[in-house]
Formats: C-alpha cells, sequence, structure tokens
C-alpha cells in the first residue's frame, strides 16, 4: 500500500515537474520573441534550444521515456514516427512549391 502511494506521488512530482519546466520554457520563448533584446540570428537559436528542452522534458516527464534499455524501443518508434512525419511535411511542401511556380 505505501509503496502504490509512493509511486502514485512520485508520478504526480514528475508531471508536476514538467508542467513547471514546460510552463518556463514556453514563456522564457514568447518573451524571447515579444521583447527582443537579441540579434534575429542569436533569437531564432535560443528559441529552437527553448524547443529542444521541451521535447526532452516532455519525453522525460509526460511520455515517461528515457534512455534505459526497458524504454528504449518506445523512443525508437516515436522517433521512427517522427521521420515519416517530417517526411510527408516535406514532401508536400516540395509538391506545392512547384505547383505554385508552375502556376505563376
Amino acid at each position: 500500500m505505501t509503496a502504490m502511494r509512493n509511486d502514485k506521488r512520485r508520478e504526480i512530482q514528475t508531471y508536476a515537474i514538467g508542467l513547471m519546466l514546460a510552463l518556463a520554457a514556453t514563456g522564457a520563448a514568447f518573451a524571447l520573441v515579444h521583447w527582443p533584446s537579441f540579434p534575429a540570428r542569436t533569437t531564432l537559436g535560443l528559441v529552437f534550444g527553448l524547443a529542444l528542452m521541451q521535447m526532452i522534458v516532455h519525453f522525460q516527464c509526460f511520455l515517461h521515456i528515457s534512455l534505459n534499455r526497458s524504454s528504449r524501443d518506445d523512443l525508437l518508434l516515436i522517433l521512427f514516427s517522427t521521420l515519416i512525419i517530417i517526411m510527408m511535411v516535406a514532401g508536400t511542401i516540395v509538391i506545392m512549391a512547384n505547383l505554385h511556380s508552375r502556376m505563376m
């Protein structure tokens, strides 16, 4: 009984930490864009860095995927799905750009 409570408490704590980190990353990215204090390229790099950090937070805290052997298969599945989605979006953009250039 106590082990179940401890597991549940640890899980809620992980979710709370993930929520705080995700909100902090989102707020920092919004602040960087809304109140520009760096050159555009630096701001873009910082926003991409915050996006990468937020992706890692989501993997660790919400999807419970880490680099352990037990969850490595889930990580490979997510990465492969992401690759397929990127290829589909990139292919669609190329086709739409080609059609746009032929129409104009």
